[in-house]
């Protein structure tokens, strides 16, 4: 991600011609990843072996990057509004050290709570029992609430609150009804999003948009993603297919809207319709590209690994 941050950062100031205060925030909104808007490269449920490196890396990818894409969004707004000499270190002292540290450590104790609640508790008033998988939703407002009231990176916590979780008790059935349920919630709440989205897009969002924007997405998608991606993964033990997959599938979706949200009520932004429309049209491509080539190439690489795709 630090790899996409730095390569968008220097494509929208040097070619697109924004502040480069803007182009660092344009390169944090948009360097995260956000597998959900493409199922077929998440992890399967508990216990259907549905997972590899691919699915496994990209799920991952995504889940740490909510966390680690606030810091540079942070430095963007900092330097937009800095008055003082010594803002890197205030930066760096709080933004990066205190709310990475202290979103880690309240999502692990936070994980651990629910995870001995839900599995662990004395007697029959143990969560599992009782078969209702809004546990997970409690885990994940509980988390993300009391991390946030910290001044730390809830989305951070969230992750780490759901590792922690189901690391309590790895191979208990209700793991299976947690995930069946928080997958249909994220089912309903994305294709609300994405109809709105769309309604956005045909209200005009992508009208300040030029030919150099429309450039600058492709290189983002299918150049500066792919290359990052690819570079990031030197050294590490896998087929080459396979990472090409993963380079490839940077997917962005609601994350990159929520950066730029925050970032925006934060500071003024004088061309603030130009950005929008900007990654108003990142997310369009991806959802078009990507959505439309992950479930074949997926199914290719599961047969390359001899198995079924899941279905």
């Amino acid at each position: 991600m630090p790899l996409s941050i730095v390569a968008i950062t220097l494509l929208a100031g040097w070619w697109m011609g924004l502040s480069w205060t803007i182009a660092l925030l344009l390169g944090s909104a948009l360097a995260p990843t956000d597998p959900v808007l493409a199922a077929d490269v998440q992890v399967g449920p508990p216990k259907s072996e549905e997972e590899d490196d691919v699915r496994f890396g990209l799920t991952a990818e995504a889940g740490l990057n909510d966390g680690f894409a606030f810091p540079f969004v942070n430095l963007a707004i900092v330097l937009a509004v800095a008055s003082t000499n010594n803002w890197f270190a205030n930066w760096f002292a709080y933004n990066v050290l205190w709310e990475i540290i202290g979103g880690t450590v309240a999502g692990y104790l936070i994980g651990r709570l629910f995870g001995w609640l839900t599995f662990h508790l004395p007697g029959k008033s143990k969560i599992a029992r009782t078969g209702d998988g809004l546990i997970a939703l409690s885990a994940t407002f509980v988390s993300y609430g009391v991390t946030e009231l910290l001044h730390c990176y809830g989305f951070l916590a969230v992750f780490v609150t759901a590792l922690t979780f189901r690391h309590a008790h790895r191979s208990h059935d209700f793991n299976v009804d947690m995930h069946q349920l928080t997958e249909q919630i994220e089912r309903v709440a994305m294709m609300v999003l994405l109809i709105l989205f769309g309604g956005a897009l045909v209200s005009g969002l992508l009208k300040p948009l030029t030919s150099v924007d429309l450039a600058a997405a492709f290189i983002v998608l299918v150049v500066i993603r792919p290359l990052a991606g690819i570079a990031g993964m030197m050294g590490h033990k896998a087929a080459f297919v396979e990472k090409m997959t993963i380079a490839f599938f940077g997917i962005r979706g609601v994350g990159s809207i929520y950066y730029l949200a925050f970032a925006m009520n934060k500071i003024d932004l004088p061309n603030a319709e130009h950005v929008w429309a900007f990654v108003g049209l990142i997310i369009l491509i991806s959802i078009l590209m990507h959505g439309l080539t992950v479930t074949p190439v997926m199914r290719l690489l599961d047969r390359t690994a001899n198995r079924a795709s899941p279905s």
